[in-house]
């Protein structure tokens, strides 16, 4: 499911993820395609039964895990010291990270903590995802959905394919016994979208806020919509069935060749980039930030709950801002009639997250 890419864009592709996994410092890496018992045995997990034998604390599992997100998160979980199953969808993945295989560069080694597995599976179908996540303690899904086409950004149906992949996931997840939690990657356009002609709507927009699903689909503001009704899914499945789910909301995705490796997800985000700005509500987010989001966010389900987090690190909120972020992404955002003297309607508040970040920082330098 994706865009038709040329060679020299995949060759580029293949580049990168290489040069992230081998930036991952002081982790040895052992990357090898094996199926899942292969994977498990090297692992020394005993797969199934249900009983705590059958989990492996260490290892986790990636959906996406080729995507540019995808691979900013296995770095980060890598550095950690976890194993990782990515799930692929095609042979045409498996075959990219063969390519890193097999490039003599990557470094070799024993640890069993810095293991890259690859499964395939399919999103549809939920028998061959409950196989994948097996033995593992927690899944991310990066939710990593472009228009087939490459053309259209991303349709009405796109929406409805990621919401019905998000149910097959919490599904599968609830049904296998050794996963624990659920790391939903979601959007910060699940929080925003509402009708601004109600004057009620309460200023701070933040992990409690909700974007109204009639709006989005009155607008055709399909990736916002798709997001919502994901991250919808996934919450009634988590409360029907007591599968511990955190979901971060972010900003639209920023850092080295994102915005050519992800031209439609690009162009699909800041569809309705106008109102966003001028209501003090078009954000991003730098991608090795969200990724680190994830990571710190699982081990705070470690010892806790769940939850929503809005993740951002920059709010655009001069013209100068937005001729720079049209120019980075090729899309115009037409900003000539909008007048910010009076400042903005609403403020973006990232605080639950910012304070579980700034909590964790404080502690490695105290080295607690």
């Amino acid at each position: 499911m994706g865009v038709v890419r040329t060679d020299e864009s995949r060759r580029a592709e293949i580049e990168e993820f290489r040069q992230m996994l081998l930036s991952c410092s002081g982790a040895v890496v052992v990357l090898k395609v094996r199926s899942k018992d292969e994977f498990n045995r090297r692992r020394g997990t005993v797969a199934g039964g249900g009983n705590e034998r059958g989990v492996d604390r260490k290892l986790v599992c990636v959906t996406s895990g080729v995507s540019f997100l995808g691979i900013a998160i296995v770095k980060q979980l890598l550095i950690r010291g976890y194993a990782v199953r990515i799930i692929v969808d095609s042979e045409e993945d498996i075959e990219r990270l063969r390519e890193i295989e097999t490039s003599g560069e990557m470094m070799e080694g024993t640890s069993s903590n810095n293991l890259i597995g690859v499964v395939v599976a399919k999103f549809n179908d939920r028998q061959s995802l409950m196989e994948a996540f097996d033995g593992c303690c927690t899944v991310f899904h990066t939710a990593a959905f472009v228009d087939p086409s490459g053309f259209s950004g991303y349709s009405k149906y796109m929406a409805e394919i990621e919401a019905k992949a998000a149910e097959n996931i919490a599904e599968a997840c609830a049904e296998t016994s050794s996963v624990r939690n659920y790391v939903l990657t979601s959007s910060l356009l699940t929080c925003i979208w509402r009708d601004t002609s109600n004057n009620n709507l309460p200023p701070l927009v933040d992990h409690n806020s909700w974007s109204d699903e009639s709006f989005c689909n009155g607008k055709k503001l399909w990736y916002a919509l798709g997001k919502l009704k994901a991250e919808r899914a996934s919450w009634r499945i988590a409360e029907e069935k007591g599968l511990k789910l955190a979901t971060i909301c972010s900003g639209l995705i920023t850092g080295p060749r994102y915005f050519c490796t992800n031209p439609s997800s690009t162009i699909a985000y800041l569809k309705g980039g106008q109102d966003m700005y001028e209501h003090g509500l078009l954000a991003s987010v730098e991608v090795d930030k969200l990724a680190e989001a994830h990571v710190q966010v699982h081990e705070e389900m470690k010892k806790g709950s769940g939850g929503r987090y809005v993740c951002f690190d920059k709010v655009v909120r001069r013209p100068e801002e937005v001729q720079r972020l049209e120019v980075e992404t090729g899309v115009r955002i037409n900003t000539d009639t909008v007048s910010t003297d009076d400042g903005f309607r609403f403020e973006l508040s990232n605080r639950k997250l910012d304070r579980l970040m700034s909590q964790v920082h404080r502690c490695n330098i105290d080295v607690c």
